[in-house]
């Protein structure tokens, strides 16, 4: 019975890839959920399943009200069932409710709690990664995909995802670390496989100490002195090998930036960019960072030998860099919204207020950057004396932000500003005070309480 069932799976997954193939998605939809039914356990079919899952809502998919109602009581049922600890049948439910929607943030929740409740963390991760790609990547879900993977330890996974989320948060020592943890993992599983059922097989992995020193190397959060000449001369083997292993290839430039060796980072983007033979955002965005930083290791030189015309020269040659390349990369990306807010940012520094509210109107439909979309959206506004709009986008922003944290202090502070101008000084200084109790030093508050109270007393 389990033979017959894994071949008709099996009949299932290649008539499903095969219509996923010839853009026949929802044929290949309905294939492959036959496939996952039959053989639930298969990973790489529900991956296939999610894929045209995507293609096919994209391609017809519709999300009106009577849809949205239909998903909010499909996933009432998914949770039902999750409570009850009834995992497989919630997983089961979840399938159908993603081939409705694939990418709803609470469909994509409801298929995770579900595979969550039937010990399945890797499917878990699939579905939080679909929902990454097809978003504007944002990192907190790359960072929900590495974590499942770990769980499942799925280390070759997990290690891809921390590599593509080093790239977004270059000094943060905990994704490090994270990454080393699973590059050393994914290499000892992968010398285990080499050695299983050998004699001595994974005795004499052990005792090879050229293949010890490198996990040990790999292990460090930060990567110096011989450990990282040990892990470069590695990659660049390893590069020399595969010229197409862009994993390789991000590594070195990762290690080459660790260790302030800008120039050498940067070369080794271009290459890996070169190679690719596609465009590649995130090459793009590491690419773009080390080039800030190699411009401010450059300066903090310069500073550093009392060059200070020289230093300032190159600060402004920085400025139209970063100006630049975000618009290049915009152009490129089009669709990428974190793009389009750090260039309505740009615009907005430099005084281009209409074109700052371009971009930054379409940003905040980014859930990541749609609160501080409001607030720069606002001050555009408020500095072409549209200062009734500017109220509007503040206060939706201060609606939104259950705590007062630095984006708060500065919507409501501005709030204040704008009822002081308008006279209504008792508002202003309620606006005031509520920054006030959580940041006394705020930017010019105490001075302006006190020339509010002061008005107030004196009407």
């Amino acid at each position: 019975m389990a033979v017959d069932l894994a071949q008709k799976a099996q009949n299932f997954t290649n008539r499903g890839r095969q219509a996923l193939e010839t853009g026949r998605y929802e044929l290949a939809v309905d294939m492959l959920m036959e496939a996952v039914s039959a053989a639930p356990d298969v990973l790489e079919t529900r991956k296939l399943l999610r894929a045209a899952q995507i293609a096919n809502f994209r391609k017809n998919g519709k999300a009106g009200f009577g849809a949205k109602l239909g998903y909010m009581m499909a996933r009432q049922k998914i949770m039902g069932l999750v409570k009850k600890g009834q995992g497989a049948e919630a997983m089961a439910e979840a399938e159908k409710l993603l081939a409705l929607n694939p990418l709803d943030a609470d469909n994509i929740e409801a298929a995770v709690k579900a595979a969550e409740a039937a010990g399945k963390a890797d499917h878990a991760a699939i579905s939080i990664e679909a929902a990454y790609e097809c978003s504007n990547r944002d990192p907190s879900l790359l960072e929900r995909v590495a974590t499942y993977y770990t769980m499942a330890k799925r280390w070759d996974k997990a290690r891809d995802a921390y590599q593509k989320l080093a790239e977004m948060k270059p000094g943060d020592q905990d994704v490090m670390q994270k990454l080393k943890n699973c590059e050393a993992q994914a290499t000892m599983n992968a010398g285990w496989e080499q050695t299983a059922g050998k004699k001595g097989g994974f005795q004499n992995l052990i005792a090879n100490k050229e293949q010890a020193a490198k996990l040990d190397a790999a292990n460090k959060a930060v990567v110096t002195g011989d450990d990282a000449e040990l892990l470069i001369a590695e990659k660049l083997k390893q590069i020399e090998a595969e010229p197409k292993n862009m994993n390789a290839r991000r590594a070195l430039a990762r290690l080459y930036v660790q260790g302030k060796r800008y120039y050498e980072a940067i070369e080794a983007l271009q290459n890996a960019i070169e190679f690719a033979g596609t465009m590649d955002p995130e090459l793009d965005r590491m690419l773009s960072q080390t080039k800030i930083l190699y411009y401010d290791q450059q300066i903090d030189a310069l500073k550093a030998e009392g060059r200070e015309e020289e230093a300032l020269q190159l600060e402004g040659e920085k400025n139209q860099f970063v100006f630049d390349d975000l618009a290049q990369r915009v152009e490129r990306y089009p669709n990428d919204l974190h793009l389009r807010f750090e260039l309505g940012k740009q615009y907005f520094t430099y005084g281009y207020y209409d074109d700052a509210l371009t971009h930054l109107q379409l940003a905040q439909k980014s859930p990541k950057d749609r609160l501080w979309s409001l607030y720069y959206l606002a001050m555009c506004f408020l500095n072409q004396g549209q200062t009734d709009m500017a109220v509007m986008q503040l206060e939706t922003a201060r609606d939104s932000l259950p705590t007062m944290d630095d984006l708060k202090k500065n919507v409501v502070y501005q709030l204040g500003l704008c009822a002081e101008a308008a006279g209504d000084l008792e508002k202003a200084y309620q606006y005031y005070k509520d920054v006030y109790s959580s940041d006394v030093g705020f930017e010019d508050l105490s001075e302006r309480m006190l020339a509010v109270s002061q008005a107030l007393k004196g009407n």
